[in-house]
C-alpha cells in the first residue's frame, strides 16, 4: 500500500494517522519532495477510476493564475499536474489496483 502524502496539509495528516492506526504496511510517498512523472500519474488515475480533472485542486492559486476556464485535455490536464505536484488533490492511498483519494479521511478505510 502506498499514500501518496503532503505533511502540510492536514487532510493527508489525517490520512497517514488512519494508516498508522490500522496496522496496514504502506509506503509514504512525499510527492512533492518526489514528483510524480506522467507514467505514475496516468496509472494513478487509472486505479481511482476517474478523469484528470477531478485529481485536480481548484483552489490552488497556479490553477485559478495558469488553467482555470480553459478547456484542457487529459493529457494537457496531466502535464499540468506533472509540472505542479500542488495541484494533485491528496492524499491518495494506492493498494494493488484500487485506489481512493482520502477526503473524506473514511474513504481511506474503503481499501484497508
Amino acid at each position: 500500500m502506498k499514500i501518496y502524502h503532503n505533511p502540510r496539509c492536514t487532510k493527508s495528516r489525517q490520512g497517514l494517522a488512519l494508516l498508522k492506526e490500522s496496522g496496514a504496511d504502506f509506503e509514504v510517498i512525499e510527492y512533492l519532495k518526489n514528483p510524480l512523472n506522467e507514467s505514475e500519474l496516468k496509472e494513478i488515475l487509472k486505479k481511482l477510476n476517474i478523469p484528470a480533472i477531478e485529481l485536480v485542486r481548484k483552489n490552488e492559486a497556479v490553477w485559478k493564475e495558469n488553467f482555470k476556464n480553459k478547456d484542457l485535455s487529459e493529457a494537457e490536464l496531466i502535464a499540468a499536474m506533472v509540472a505542479n505536484p500542488k495541484l494533485i488533490e491528496r492524499p491518495i492511498v494506492v493498494q494493488g489496483n484500487t485506489a481512493v483519494i482520502g477526503r473524506p479521511t473514511e474513504k481511506i478505510k474503503e481499501i484497508l
